[in-house]
């Protein structure tokens, strides 16, 4: 098991502990916050009608506002057990002298999941929270490397993460961790059509 109890990775004073749950601790992940301040975004500009890709110009928001994906109806950890089998789902928990600061979630072969695209070799980080208070410390990196190596132990050869333009820091912090953004969609939210969704891949 690579999330194994004892896994551990430093963060400045303190160990980052890396624990692997289960379903039942949906609850308590999800009393992690998601939120986070949108002070820019990345204007998505296609060149040549897009038949010469995408010009991304990062510009500031004013004023900004708070963006909660577990706000978003349908959304937040307690409702996703409703609406999807869990079973090929990996839960992971970040620890710091005892008390939870984060979590990531990655998802295979499930039936009804469009992120995962029908693909047998693909797994998808669903869900990648840090506590505001200890962001910037390297939690959010030992949860994906976490990911990435739960994904690697299930013999998936694709790593696949979904964000949005307004998430500029989440932008950042995977194409740090060795992703790709591999597809911008201008379209895919119609509830939220000031929103683009950027699609990141790592090979593993």
């Amino acid at each position: 098991m690579t999330s194994s109890p004892d896994s551990a990775t430093g963060a400045g004073e303190h160990a980052i502990q890396i624990v692997e749950e289960g379903v039942e601790s949906l609850t308590a992940y999800g009393e992690v916050p998601i939120s986070f301040t949108v002070t820019s975004r990345l204007r998505v500009d296609p060149i040549d009608a897009g038949l010469g890709g995408f010009r991304l110009t990062q510009e500031p928001i004013d004023p900004p506002w708070l963006k909660d994906y577990d706000a978003i109806r349908g959304e937040g950890p307690i409702r996703w057990s409703r609406r999807w089998d869990l079973t090929n789902w990996g839960i992971i928990s970040a620890r710091i002298d005892d008390r939870r600061v984060g979590g990531v979630v990655v998802a295979w072969n499930t039936p009804g999941v469009t992120m995962l695209e029908d693909r047998t070799d693909l797994a998808v980080v669903w869900d990648l929270r840090v506590a505001p208070d200890v962001r910037g410390q390297g939690v959010g990196r030992a949860l994906f490397c976490a990911a990435e190596q739960w994904a690697r132990d299930r013999a998936r050869r694709t790593l696949k993460v979904e964000t949005q333009n307004i998430n500029v820091a989440a932008c950042r912090f995977y194409a740090r961790m060795g992703c790709t953004l591999g597809a911008i969609n201008v379209h895919a939210y119609d509830e939220l059509p000031d929103e683009v969704q950027m699609l990141w891949y790592k090979q593993l």
